[in-house]
């Protein structure tokens, strides 16, 4: 048997207690660690997503204790900065929270203005909006208490975001959803300064809200093994992000660049990422299609999305058989008027009429100006006052208004089963006929069937090459920029449906005057008629201003002739601008100072939509 005896003399016998521990400290913990990694669990991006989010909430708390701080401490300079931190801060949350929190988020940044909700209870405004005002362009030293008040609310509902957010579960097809929701809040809303009104901060805003969901685009690329997809997304936020942050200022900003060769190629990209990585495109009807890669794409937007039930979706039978009923005076019970009367294909479906005539062309007229119906169906809500929801509501109460057709659904129902060829039309269309129901859903689908997104301005961010002017460039710029128009008439609908979500379509006052002059203001009171509640005391629904060359004269009481007369009037503030003094006007009153040639540049952008 073979023996080994010990050598005191060797380094392993002399050290072994050095090696011995070294074993211990070094050794076994790396052997530790290698069997950790090897049998880790895979990481789970979508609740790394959420811890971040977590985390970034925890930071916005901070800012916003600073900022208390400084309001309470009454130190001006310091508000201001703060405020600008805390608002980056929000940014940086605003993706998540704008999609899983719609309502706290909404009250930590909405408009600053009163809201009359579904029960007709009016809201009084609270968010960052608020205290924006109260803290640019200088801080109103003598509203501290305000100032406090508002502060704390802020504060109360980042807490409010924190609780609702620790139960959520965050799902990979949600927040692909929400990051391109996100992108299209930028372009439709962040760069126009619609939540910075007052300061301005717009800019170094998107870039933070870009770098958020940068970061958290981040953790589904760690474990990827598609790297050049990763590396390709990596660039095209590296570049959004430096565009926007070395603009000189808020007006100077490109925004037609940023969003043909920034933004549209970021959406897009998340999109293919998205399918690339496995994640399911949700296939959920909305306005705004799930699967449209960019805003401006053809057939982002759905026609059918703002009907009362499925079965009331258009079909080609259906619109062949509404604009028969369109142009047929049957439902003014054979008087000679149809709905093409008020609303002629050869004026984007207008009449040229400031008002238009009521039944019998006597030279009386109705109460309001006749809006197109091209994009109609873009909109949650029907007539300038907003009084009905669905186009088949709007069919009937034309129909049946006295001064408008002076029909009766009942007498154009039983003189069409009468007609042998229009009683074929409605069997081809619907399996019981004619009714009253297909009637209006059948000029319904037909107004639904004018959409019209194919302007110039969309075909310079679907093609290649440019097909504006280097002024209608200039006055797409100031639209969505200095001259604030996109702040209510909403890129790309141009209308008042709010993005990203193009849910709901807003109202505004503007302080519209009766006569050209502007010495008073219109006494039509708008959606006040319905609601009885101040905030909507000369409201109106925002229209669209596509096609609006073809559809002057403007406003709902036709007082403008021209655009000309119609940028001057929100040039001066509208009508708190002309000295009406109206508590309640959404418009902001200051004047835009916009110069002869950009004023110029501004009605050239809009006639080619």
């Amino acid at each position: 048997m073979l023996k080994f005896e010990r050598n005191p003399n060797s380094f392993i016998y002399r050290h072994r207690r050095l090696l011995f521990s070294i074993f211990l400290i070094i050794v076994i913990p790396l052997i530790v660690c290698l069997i950790w990694w090897l049998t880790r669990p895979e990481a789970v991006p979508a609740k790394e997503v959420k811890r971040t989010f977590m985390q970034n909430i925890t930071s916005l708390d901070s800012a916003v204790s600073r900022l208390q701080a400084n309001i309470h401490a009454k130190q001006p300079a310091a508000i201001q900065e703060s405020f600008k931190r805390a608002r980056i801060a929000y940014k940086r949350v605003e993706f998540i929270s704008a999609y899983y929190s719609p309502e706290t988020t909404r009250a930590l940044n909405g408009p600053n203005i009163p809201e009359v909700d579904d029960d007709l209870r009016v809201n009084e405004p609270q968010g960052f909006q608020v205290l924006e005002e109260m803290v640019f362009p200088e801080v109103a030293t003598d509203a501290y208490p305000d100032m406090e008040h508002a502060a704390n609310v802020i504060r109360a509902n980042v807490n409010r975001l924190r609780k609702i957010s620790e139960t959520n579960d965050l799902t990979d097809s949600h927040i692909f959803d929400a990051m391109r929701l996100e992108v299209f809040r930028i372009v439709s809303m962040g760069i126009t300064g619609f939540d910075s009104p007052v300061a301005f901060h717009s800019l170094p805003e998107a870039a933070a809200a870009l770098e958020s969901v940068h970061e958290q685009w981040g953790h589904y690329t760690r474990n990827s093994k598609n790297n050049a997809l990763g590396a390709r997304l990596d660039s095209t936020f590296h570049a959004a992000i430096r565009y926007v942050r070395k603009s000189p200022d808020f007006n100077a900003f490109d925004r037609l660049v940023f969003i043909k060769q920034y933004a549209n190629p970021l959406s897009s990209q998340l999109l293919d990422a998205q399918k690339v990585l496995g994640i399911p495109v949700f296939t959920e009807k909305r306005l705004l299609s799930p699967s449209a890669r960019t805003l401006t794409d053809s057939g982002a937007f759905n026609a059918n999305y703002f009907i009362n039930f499925e079965e009331q979706a258009m079909t080609t039978q259906r619109v062949a058989l509404g604009k028969m009923l369109f142009f047929n005076p049957i439902l003014s019970n054979n008087s000679g008027r149809t709905c093409a009367t008020c609303h002629q294909p050869d004026k984007a479906f207008t009449d040229g009429e400031p008002k238009s005539f009521a039944v019998g062309f006597n030279g009386q007229r109705i109460s309001r100006n006749a809006p197109t119906l091209l994009n109609a169906s873009f909109q949650a809500v029907q007539f300038a006052d907003s009084r009905v929801t669905f186009l088949e509501d709007q069919a009937s109460d034309v129909i049946r208004n006295p001064d408008e057709m002076h029909g009766s659904l009942p007498d154009a129902v039983a003189a069409l089963r009468k007609q042998d060829g229009s009683r074929k039309l409605f069997e081809d269309a619907y399996a019981d006929g004619v009714t009253e129901s297909n009637l209006k859903n059948a000029i319904a689908s037909y107004i639904r069937s004018l959409s019209s997104l194919d302007s110039r301005l969309d075909r310079h961010f679907r093609c290649s090459e440019n097909a504006l002017t280097v002024e209608e460039k200039a006055g797409f710029n100031l639209f969505m920029g200095k001259a604030k128009c996109a702040t209510c008439h909403f890129f790309p609908l141009f209308n008042g449906t709010v993005p990203p979500a193009y849910v709901e379509t807003e109202s505004e006052v503007l302080g519209t005057p009766a006569t050209a002059e502007g010495k008073a203001v219109d006494p039509d009171v708008g959606k006040f008629v319905l609601t009885k509640r101040e905030p909507h005391r000369y409201a109106f629904k925002t229209p669209t201003v596509r096609h609006v060359a073809l559809t002057a004269p403007y406003m709902h009481n036709g007082v403008f002739k021209t655009l000309e007369e119609v940028v001057d009037f929100y040039d001066r503030g509208g009508g708190n601008g002309l000295g009406f003094n109206l508590e309640n006007q959404t418009l902001p009153f200051d004047e835009l100072n916009l110069t002869d040639a950009e004023k110029r540049a501004l009605v050239a952008f809009m006639k080619i939509l």
